[in-house]
């Protein structure tokens, strides 16, 4: 159920083509909120810049694990979502 980002999407600088807020939880919503609270628009950007082909993730629930900012220091997650209701719309879901 993990999101699959091929290693030639992480490679090449891609560039989404919209953005909108979202507007109700997922599991997409919830990564895509520890990707932005690291610094990375999404786990694209991240792969690109860390020069990563996985990110760990939580096996029980899919979530990301850990995160590397870009000044190095590890952001860690909890197996249970984290992204509040009221957080929810904060977070910027990019269209490729």
């Amino acid at each position: 159920k993990k999101s699959e980002v091929s290693g030639v999407m992480a490679k090449a600088d891609i560039k989404p083509k919209s953005i909108h807020h979202a507007k109700k939880w997922s599991d997409d919503v919830e990564n895509l909120y520890r990707f932005q609270q690291a610094g990375y628009r999404d786990e694209v950007e991240y792969k690109q810049v860390k020069q990563v082909d996985m990110v760990e993730c939580w096996p029980e629930t899919g979530f990301v694990k850990k995160l590397q900012r870009r000044d190095n220091t590890f952001y860690y997650y909890d197996k249970q979502r984290e992204c509040e209701d009221k957080e929810v719309h904060k977070v910027k879901v990019y269209v490729y």
